[in-house]
């Protein structure tokens, strides 16, 4: 048997977040160390670097930014808006963080044990970068903040010490940032405890802001800025104390022109600074290889801190509204320290909420690029990043964080950075409710968080928050991030190894697959809308590989099956032989680049496993309506294996490289299907049980194709001829029984199903520059006006169909001289072979297929009338031996033999 002729021969959930399989094996070599590291509780670990992070330089130099230009009411409703956003994320925060055990990494191992590790890693590496650059904004910031009380002489406590200048600037931005590495490399538990002394100093900072008004009575300033042409500006700014007519001065709006920036305010641009302090709601989730138990202290943790910085901004709010009047907000983002009862302590306070903002971001980010790289999805570059200490602390990492840091610092201007940090939050805050959201459509049964105040309704209005404020605040920002996601979901698809950690995408394919076959119903099918739903039943894919590939083609968007039948009883058997081959199968499909699922099975003969397969396979509305078989004769198949480079070592099929072999490299799937003998032989599968297969099929409705020669097609997977242009190829159909022309016409079903299927052919991408001819038999006793009307009939049944081919008249008289009784032999019901034996003499044979042959020697493929077969088992030999003369030689050809009405002329 050759090629595609036996293909029946057979020779002898989804993980949920709290999987911590990767990827590399770096993860799992982790995770003896990981429990020595967590000790950290709720408090120290969670609400401490929130609360620090949401504060940072915003809480002191920003708030009477926002009220002087939007105003008490505006500022309230930015005010509530962020708040919203950001307590929807925390929602969905709190439902994966208490869905199973959280490691290392916070957001990005949220996001990719629940997406995969392609929006994972994109994600991660996209809020790895906004920590870095949030990072240098807080160092930068601190050292504005040093300047300003030491480094010229406006500044209230000024002592004048330290020169200014650029690289002055990067130098003490250098100095503070050093500080911070060292503090990051001992641990991120000294970090903690100093965490918490700040948080103590910022919190006696903010409570002198709440008493000075009782303190302090009404003061005058004068407030002066450089102007344009060296100018100076001169303000009156005053502080009255608590006044019910400053208060309703501040209410309304008042955007003017910034005095930093030269511009006028909007409230876009006010609301992007504001919202600036509220972006470090993932602190405490970036700690979580730190923490005890994460599933339960980032939950709650991180709702007492958004609690806590809301009831403080709102309580500043109030309080400037009602004691400072509108120039003094606007013209001085530093006016805390002149209506303080001891200036001091604002600046302490700025120092500190600075220092520990950059400390956070620091020890945030490197816990985000040592789970980067332990997932190993950007390879070698992110190799030394998986190094610890000996206590656990991935100080590689913190090193490779405080080098870009730097980077960061020396860049000097931070104004338009500031805003793409805070894109990139939200686009990682839009992530984290994509994650929930998905987890809760697809209904996953080990989706059982244990927070359960969020739905899918907090998840779509959270992504779809984020997504707005991003584009508010810079449209070009956000459509840049979007497009770098995008990217890098590209990169790490193709190049990150397959993990198992599970993919949502299966699980919404599924529900979403379930749902819409359930309303696929079968009573409403029409045959306007037919279309192949193909079984191909294949032995070894090494003899079978053109087939397949060509039925692919045939399909026309239709389901395809490979079938595979392996002989055996289970009963005898200790396990089933049949599930570990999914893989070798998938495998296969996937190299062959074809659209095709695979349905196996176990069975005593393969006739009986071929009826399983035609009643089991699909579901529901999709389910095969046409079988495929390879052609039965004693021809020694080739080994494709050896002929295809896709399965040479070193050489990437359609599937591509990316490694996802599922654990079946190219060794094992060589080596699972054994090579083609020419010693094999069908012997073992009778010509009774092979016809007896076609018979099977017709009886159940199913239409049959025969594929012969198949190997000799060229063009490989697409169709396309390497040496000749496809406007040269044709495709010919003979819709003529051969064996009984006398009873056979070219509107019968079976012709019909012909001329549709060489249609569809015609119609796949490459084939759609081949010619089609379909081939009329006439006989000469019929004359010319006999011809001619029935070619124009036939053109005019070719014209309703939409069919455009050419028509190619064919004598006949010679060759029905061999048909038995000259043409008197009826077929009845069921076919002339299912009512007496074949009486076609060789001769005929021989002549029918010289005709074939002398008409299409050079077509590319030939479609061709399939007889029903005998009713008789006796008969069977006789059918194959009459099939085999007429095909002997031809090259590739399908014998068809349909039952379905497939074609329509209506709308």
């Amino acid at each position: 048997m050759s090629n595609e002729h036996a293909p029946l021969l057979t020779y002898g959930l989804f993980n949920m977040v709290g999987e911590t399989g990767a990827p590399g094996s770096g993860s799992a070599d982790s995770a003896p160390t990981a429990a020595s590291t967590r000790s950290l509780n709720t408090f120290f670990g969670v609400v401490v670097p929130t609360v620090l992070s949401m504060f940072s330089i915003v809480l002191f130099l920003r708030t009477g930014f926002v009220i002087g230009h939007a105003g008490l009411l505006q500022a309230l409703i930015m005010l509530g808006v962020a708040y919203v956003i950001i307590s929807l994320t925390i929602l969905s925060i709190c439902a994966i963080s208490t869905n199973g055990a959280v490691q290392g990494g916070g957001a990005y191992f949220m996001i990719s044990r629940s997406l995969g590790p392609e929006f994972g890693g994109s994600i991660g590496l996209m809020f790895y970068l906004a920590n870095v650059c949030a990072c240098g904004v807080y160092v930068l910031g601190l050292v504005e903040a040093i300047l300003d009380v030491f480094g010229q002489a406006e500044g209230l406590c000024s002592m004048q010490v330290l020169p200014q200048g650029y690289w002055y600037r990067v130098l003490y931005a250098s100095a503070v940032l050093l500080l911070c590495l060292l503090v990051c490399l001992v641990g991120s538990h000294i970090y903690s405890r100093a965490a918490f002394l700040i948080l103590v100093v910022v919190t006696i900072s903010l409570l002198s802001i709440v008493i000075s008004p009782l303190a302090l009575g009404p003061r005058s300033f004068i407030i002066s800025h450089q102007g344009e042409s060296n100018s100076t500006l001169v303000y009156n700014a005053t502080y009255t104390g608590f006044s019910r007519t400053t208060l309703r001065n501040n209410l309304g709006t008042g955007y003017s022109l910034d005095y930093s920036t030269n511009t006028v305010m909007t409230f876009a641009t006010v609301f992007a600074v504001m919202f600036n302090g509220c972006t470090g709601i993932m602190a405490g989730a970036n700690m979580s290889g730190e923490l005890k138990n994460p599933s339960e202290s980032i939950p709650k943790g991180t709702i007492i801190a958004v609690l806590y910085t809301f009831f403080i901004y709102l309580l500043l709010f109030v309080l400037i509204s009602s004691t400072c009047d509108r120039v003094l907000l606007i013209q001085d983002y530093g006016f805390f320290q002149r209506i303080n009862i001891w200036p001091p302590f604002v600046t302490i306070g700025v120092y500190c909420t600075s220092l520990s903002a950059a400390m956070s971001s620091l020890i945030g980010a490197s816990r985000i690029l040592h789970a980067l790289a332990l997932d190993q999805l950007f390879g070698l570059p992110l190799a030394p990043a998986t190094i610890t200490s000996t206590s656990g602390n991935p100080w590689m990492s913190v090193v490779y964080t405080w080098a870009l840091v730097q980077c960061v610092v020396f860049a000097g201007q931070l104004n338009s950075i500031t805003s793409l940090v805070t894109v990139f939050y939200l686009l990682a805050y839009a992530a984290v409710d994509l994650a929930c959201l998905a987890l809760e459509w697809a209904s996953a049964p080990n989706f059982r968080p244990t927070f359960q105040f969020f739905s899918w309704h907090t998840c779509l209005l959270g992504i779809m928050g984020c997504v707005v404020m991003m584009f508010v605040i810079n449209p070009v920002y956000s459509s840049a991030s979007i497009a770098l996601l995008l990217l890098l979901l590209v990169f790490i698809h193709y190049r990150a190894p397959t993990s198992s950690w599970g993919y949502i995408s299966q699980a919404l394919i599924f529900h979403q697959v379930r749902k819409y076959l359930l309303m696929l119903d079968v009573r409403k099918d029409h045959v306007k809308f037919w279309r192949p739903q193909v079984l191909l039943m294949v032995a070894n894919p090494r003899s079978s590989c053109q087939l397949i590939t060509f039925v692919n083609q045939l399909k026309k968007g239709g389901l395809f099956v490979l079938g595979h039948v392996q002989l055996g009883d289970l009963d005898t058997l200790p396990s089933d032989p049949i599930q570990p081959q999914y893989n070798f199968w998938l495998s296969l499909v996937d190299k062959l680049g074809v659209k095709a699922f695979v349905d196996l099975t176990l069975s005593v003969s393969v006739r009986q496993g071929t009826q399983h397969l035609l009643r089991i396979t699909g579901l529901g509305g999709m389910k095969p309506n046409t079988l495929v078989l390879g052609f039965y004769d004693n021809c020694v198949p080739d080994d494709y294996f050896l002929q295809d480079p896709a399965f040479c070592e070193g050489v990437a099929g359609p599937g591509g490289s990316r490694g996802d072999n599922f654990g079946v490299d190219l060794p094992s799937l060589q080596a699972h299907f054994p090579p083609v003998r020419s010693s094999e032989s069908p012997r073992w599968l009778s010509p009774e049980e092979y016809v007896g297969i076609i018979s099977d099929a017709i009886k159940m409705g199913k239409n049959v194709c025969l594929g012969r020669c198949f190997f000799q097609l060229e063009g490989g997977r697409t169709g396309a001829s390497p040496t000749a242009s496809g406007a040269e190829r044709t495709i010919d159909v003979w819709p003529l029984n051969l064996l009984r022309p006398e009873n056979s016409g070219y509107v019968d079903v079976c012709s019909l199903f012909l001329l549709q299927m060489a249609c569809v052919l015609n119609m796949a991408s490459g084939w759609r520059r081949a010619r089609l001819r379909i081939f009329l038999c006439v006989e000469a006793e019929s004359g010319d006006q006999g011809w001619m009307a029935k070619e124009e009939t036939l053109r005019d049944l070719l014209g309703k169909l939409r069919i455009r081919a050419s028509i190619k008249i064919v004598g006949w008289d010679a060759r029905r001289a061999g048909t038995p009784g000259g043409g008197d032999v009826g077929e009845g019901e069921l076919g002339g072979w299912a009512r007496q034996a074949p009486g076609v003499s060789e001769e005929y044979l021989s002549s029918v297929n010289a005709l074939v042959m002398e008409h299409s020697a050079q077509a590319a493929v030939r479609f061709l009338y399939l007889p029903r077969p005998p009713a008789g088992s006796n008969q069977s030999q006789k059918y194959l031996s009459q099939l085999e003369v007429i095909t002997n030689g031809l090259g590739p050809t399908l014998l068809i033999h349909g039952l379905t009405p497939v074609t329509c002329t209506e709308l």
